[in-house]
């Protein structure tokens, strides 16, 4: 089974670069070709994760952008960041995503530290799934690369204060989830609305089952911050085996030889395509298209 063993290729091409310098090579492998799935899933966890925060749960519930265009909301922001990981930020594409990322953002009061927030999500939660369901480990290379890659984006978003190394913002990150992530009705209208969504992809008849399967990927901290119950230990333990099975079966798939990013899936919102210029909230278009 020489597929087999070729399936390591673009593992030793990314041993090979540099994490600070190739670092958008490195997240555009992993993303596209590597981990799309997989990367995919934990960014929606990481998302579902800002809302247990009620100062971002409050503006997002304010907006109704999560209640009234809850799927437009998701499949902009998958595109915007799906934009820059495909083509890197300093691509004509990949700076046209974040110019009108912090217009979005620019019409909003949004602390510091909850940017902050954020940006590390994009980092952890795609490494904390991988060494759980990964079909092969993230190596040194590639977790630094993830870091400087959104390190460099949050430089580029003006966010103030990024730490300066992998481990002191994996402390970031943590220590901001036990202060700030406690209950509020916005959190759990707004984290009911991205669940329904997820939900609103299966058949009427299994969403019931799948509820508590897509809960148990949360810890406690998070689902009492949602103020949901814990699922029971053999769904939380099912689900667990599962994408472990999954991870196990994807490792023995011949090498992925097409790009498979988020922009180029069918996106339910735009079935006929999308331009830049159809990216964002609706009552803000108009506005966002002037320049």
């Amino acid at each position: 089974m020489s597929w087999f063993h070729s399936c390591y290729n673009r593992l030793t091409q990314i041993e090979q670069l540099d994490p600070v310098r190739d670092c958008v090579q490195i997240c555009s492998l992993l993303a596209g070709y590597e981990f799309p799935w997989d990367i995919t899933r934990a960014l929606e966890l990481a998302m579902l994760k800002t809302y247990c925060v009620p100062s971002v749960s409050k503006l997002l519930d304010k907006t109704g952008e999560f209640h009234h265009h809850t799927q437009k909301r998701y499949d902009d922001t998958g595109l915007m960041v799906a934009e820059i990981m495909k083509w890197g930020y300093e691509s004509d594409r990949g700076k046209e995503s974040i110019r009108r990322m912090n217009m979005i953002h620019g019409h909003y009061q949004i602390s510091n530290e909850d940017f902050l927030y954020v940006l590390s999500t994009f980092i952890y939660e795609p490494i904390r799934w991988n060494k759980c369901f990964g079909w092969r480990l993230f190596t040194e290379t590639e977790r630094l690369g993830i870091f400087y890659f959104w390190q460099a984006i949050g430089t580029k978003m003006a966010i103030e204060n990024i730490p300066n190394t992998y481990d002191e913002f994996d402390q970031y990150n943590q220590d901001y989830e036990q202060k700030y992530f406690v209950y509020s009705d916005t959190n759990k209208r707004v984290g009911e609305s991205t669940l329904n969504l997820f939900l609103s992809w299966y058949p009427s008849f299994i969403r019931p089952s799948l509820k508590p399967c897509v809960q148990s990927l949360f810890d406690e901290r998070s689902l009492s911050a949602f103020g949901w119950s814990n699922p029971p230990f053999w769904i939380r333990n099912l689900v667990v085996k599962s994408l472990k099975l999954r991870g196990r079966v994807a490792k023995l798939l011949p090498p992925r030889q097409k790009p498979d990013f988020f922009t180029d899936s069918k996106i339910k919102s735009y079935p006929d395509g999308y331009t830049m210029k159809d990216l964002g909230p609706e009552k803000m278009l108009d506005k966002l298209n002037e320049y």
